[in-house]
């Protein structure tokens, strides 16, 4: 992961999410991570990144890269480019830094970052978060945050198909 990947952050010139994270732990801030695609941002998305940034200090949020996005969700995903995604999260306020990856799930990025919080949705469980027994035996926290019912990135694309 470059620099260059890294959308917004309070990173100094040269520091890496894996440093970043290291020295926000090292002056007692709680490191929070997330994950996803994120491909049309939505009130359920932004009430679940705030959620996850009032269970520490700094948000991370790993952001699936386009061709991630296309392996797990098909060729007609993503809508918005993962730059266009990048940039809507790295605007809000909660967020301190965006990465992305290319891999199918942020496991490699998870061990990098070290996150004293890893934070999923709804959908997931404790046992089927990718990343969580890693957390966790350092001694950390997993967290599900329950979805909003009715948002859901699927449900606005089959909406915006219905109505043609």
């Amino acid at each position: 992961m470059k620099l260059a990947d890294i959308i917004q952050s309070k990173f100094p010139e040269g520091e890496d999410v894996e440093r970043y994270a290291y020295r926000m732990g090292f002056i007692g801030k709680k490191v929070v991570f997330t994950n996803g695609c994120f491909d049309v941002l939505h009130r359920g998305h932004l009430t679940y990144l705030r959620e996850a940034a009032e269970l520490g200090d700094i948000l991370i949020v790993g952001l699936n890269s386009d061709a991630s996005v296309k392996r797990l969700k098909g060729e007609d995903r993503p809508l918005n480019k993962e730059e266009d995604r990048a940039l809507a999260l790295a605007s809000l306020l909660f967020v301190d830094a965006v990465v992305i990856f290319d891999e199918d799930t942020p496991e490699t990025l998870i061990k990098r970052v070290k996150p004293h919080v890893l934070v999923k949705g709804g959908d997931y469980n404790e046992n089927t978060i990718v990343g969580a027994s890693f957390v966790k035996a350092a001694g950390g926290e997993v967290k599900v945050i329950p979805f909003i019912e009715g948002y859901s990135t699927t449900n606005f694309i089959e909406q915006v198909k219905a109505k043609g």
